[in-house]
């Protein structure tokens, strides 16, 4: 049983503004009083990351028990809840990776770490002509194989190619059940793309670019591509993987302009995060990083080392205010997924909270009002 409890510091309302007070909590927010402007430190909402292979050591494709170690060391960093990323990999492997994800959630979730609410379903439903980091074990998304990972009540998110064989009636299967549908590992076009985005969110759906940007190809006049079709489309959400890597800081500002409130921040971390430099592996590929940048043998990306809240850094660090950029790692992809329990200080919400210095370094993280162990 959680006690009662309270933080003073700057609070991060709702709108955008910080004030000096008080926050009280249980397990959810009771009350938010304001005080003497005192300073303290920073208190934000926890970050929401819905794109996470793995870290500390952990992948979500080892099943439960890598599922928690990644939860632990994401949470240590801010985030308070995250979705375990699947890899493209042999069918019986990526659903044993979802029962991983399951049991988690069936046994109380993970002490000491995030909270997980579901999994990201990433591949196999991508084109084998834009991998990226993926494997080469591509399947096309039957009806048969749709039913039988929506039988497992575990996916709320997943991507897909939408020109692939099946795609389109398998994003409006997911959409219908609730399932962020991402477009992403892709070599569809535009109007293939935005037909797809029409159709889901004619079905009430919600759909997002998976990592905007990465392995989908880029924008012209007159081809403007997959980047083009999310970013014109007023309700399509888009993952951003902001390391320093996988993509220009003017992209993320030009994505941040064409679509605000609707890009979120994401990790697209993989086992090797928190680790340091060395050798590691994703989707059973050997992968180096050296100086953070994470590479298969070839040379190529491989996912990434980031956390959410170097994530925060570096938004802040390229011009994005501080309340905007907290935005981006907990209001919206809370609303990407539907959960409006989270992502915002206002009483009734989760008591996920993240306590930051002026240096915008973790001090103290809550799941749920639970004060985790740093």
């Amino acid at each position: 049983m959680i006690s009662s409890a309270s933080l003073n510091g700057r609070l991060l309302l709702p709108g955008g503004s910080f004030v000096s007070g008080t926050l009280h909590f249980g397990t959810h927010i009771t009350a938010l009083e304001e005080g003497p402007q005192t300073g303290g430190p920073l208190i934000l909402p926890g970050f929401v990351d819905t794109h996470v292979h793995g870290g500390g050591g952990g992948d979500a494709m080892d099943g439960a028990e890598g599922v928690r170690t990644l939860a632990r060391l994401h949470a240590r960093h801010g985030t308070t809840t995250l979705l375990p990323t699947t890899m493209t990999n042999p069918w019986d492997k990526v659903l044993a990776a979802l029962r991983g994800v399951r049991e988690v959630m069936d046994t109380g979730g993970v002490p000491g770490g995030a909270d997980v609410p579901g999994a990201h379903l990433e591949g196999p439903f991508i084109s084998p002509q834009r991998l990226g980091a993926q494997p080469p074990c591509t399947l096309a998304p039957t009806p048969e194989r749709v039913a039988e990972v929506l039988a497992l009540d575990v996916v709320r998110a997943v991507t897909l190619a939408p020109e692939v064989e099946g795609g389109q009636a398998a994003a409006l299967a997911f959409a219908q059940a609730g399932v962020r549908v991402g477009i992403g590992h892709t070599v569809a076009d535009a109007d293939t793309v935005q037909a797809c985005l029409q159709a889901v969110h004619a079905a009430g759906g919600r759909t997002a670019g998976t990592h905007l940007f990465n392995a989908m190809g880029g924008i012209q006049g007159r081809e403007p591509g997959v980047p083009g079709a999310l970013l014109a489309d007023p309700h399509s959400f888009a993952e951003i993987i902001l390391d320093g890597f996988h993509l220009h800081p003017l992209s993320f500002l030009l994505a941040r302009a064409a679509a605000p409130e609707r890009v979120l921040l994401i990790t697209d971390a993989m086992r090797a995060a928190g680790q340091g430099d060395g050798e590691s592996e994703l989707g059973g590929q050997p992968v180096t990083v050296t100086g953070g940048r994470a590479s298969l043998a070839g040379g190529s990306l491989a996912g990434s080392v980031l956390t959410m809240d170097v994530a925060l850094k570096n938004a802040v660090s390229v011009g994005v205010p501080l309340p905007e950029a907290s935005r981006m790692l907990s209001r919206t992809p809370a609303r990407s997924l539907g959960l409006e329990d989270r992502g915002e200080l206002r009483v009734g919400t989760r008591a996920d909270l993240v306590v930051l210095n002026d240096d915008l370094e973790v001090q103290e993280v809550y799941v749920g009002g639970e004060r985790l162990a740093r």
